[in-house]
């Protein structure tokens, strides 16, 4: 079917001082577990599934790197300004 592959994705510099350390890391696992496309980020060689608290940190992300999330699915364009939201503002907040 034409126009079935219309998974988004955004290249993101992570800005949190601790990267995506234990608690950032835990707020982004969450916060993607609520949307029903599949999040992954691209973080060096690696395809990290965001909705995995020990994925996440397994991947050393740290601050000033650069990352992409890509998201599929029906909530894709959600899921990625929500990311977008939090990786940009640092986890302001929270």
């Amino acid at each position: 079917m034409i126009g079935d592959e219309t998974m988004v994705s955004q290249k993101m510099l992570v800005v949190n001082e601790v990267g995506l350390h234990m608690r950032p890391a835990g707020v982004f696992a969450n916060e993607m577990s609520k949307f029903e496309c599949d999040v992954n980020i691209l973080y060096k060689d690696a395809k990290i599934n965001a909705k995995s608290l020990l994925n996440i940190m397994s991947a050393c992300i740290k601050c000033g790197a650069q990352i992409i999330v890509e998201c599929d699915g029906i909530d894709e364009n959600e899921a990625l300004s929500k990311a977008d939201e939090l990786i940009s503002s640092g986890f302001a907040g929270l």
